[in-house]
């Protein structure tokens, strides 16, 4: 019998069941077709990423999913995937490309997985935006002010009761739900009165996930 959580993820991602923030991802996902592949080891030719940004764009535009107006000069800080701007004193914006998915599905895929884990942090996808013929998703999360450092261990140990076996450095798996999820670093979880808040994960499905356990 398959895990039950396992189960209910499953019905996350085919958009079967609600998530926190979920509709318009959930929307978005099931339009660019079958995750079923989706694993960090997934190599999709450039020519297929570019035909699937191609497709998205597509329903951008029909779903008016454009972003009009960021306001640039309250950047926060950049990343090697994203770029953070403060929206007002509770939500910050964030621009991805996706540059850490082999696919944008696989991206949205990740954004799901995100909300179903830490919904008190969960990524709203408000639209997209174009810089420079690159496209970026632009999500909307809650603003985390932190009151202390991040204990690595106590990140640690909490993921371990809960199934997430650490792997290397800051990266996890989970075999019973067949998940990763990496980069947890302190600057990824902060910690606001001894509570620990995930705020930029990497999530991938591994290559067993669609098999029955």
């Amino acid at each position: 019998m398959q895990n039950p959580i396992k189960h209910e993820i499953n019905y996350v991602i085919s958009g079967k069941s609600q998530v926190r923030f979920g509709t318009t991802i959930q929307a978005v996902s099931s339009y660019l077709g079958d995750g079923a592949t989706s694993s960090p080891k997934t190599e999709i030719p450039k020519q297929v990423r570019e035909q699937e940004t191609e497709k998205l764009e597509k329903l951008i535009f029909e779903k008016d999913l454009w972003v009009d107006k960021i306001d640039f000069s309250s950047f926060v800080s950049q990343g090697a995937e994203q770029r953070v701007f403060l929206q007002d004193s509770e939500y910050v914006l964030k621009l991805n490309d996706g540059i850490y998915f082999s696919s944008w599905k696989d991206y949205f895929i990740n954004l799901l997985l995100h909300n179903f884990f830490f919904p008190d942090t969960a990524y709203d996808l408000i639209g997209f935006i174009k810089e420079n013929q690159i496209l970026y998703a632009v999500v909307r999360q809650a603003y985390v002010s932190i009151t202390e450092n991040t204990d690595l261990e106590k990140v640690k140990i909490f993921l371990e009761s809960n199934g997430f076996v650490c792997t290397r450095n800051n990266d996890y798996f989970n075999p019973d739900l067949g998940i990763i999820l990496e980069d947890l670093h302190d600057e990824n979880v902060l910690t606001r009165n001894g509570v620990l808040y995930f705020i930029d994960t990497v999530f991938y499905l591994a290559e067993g996930f669609w098999m029955e356990k």
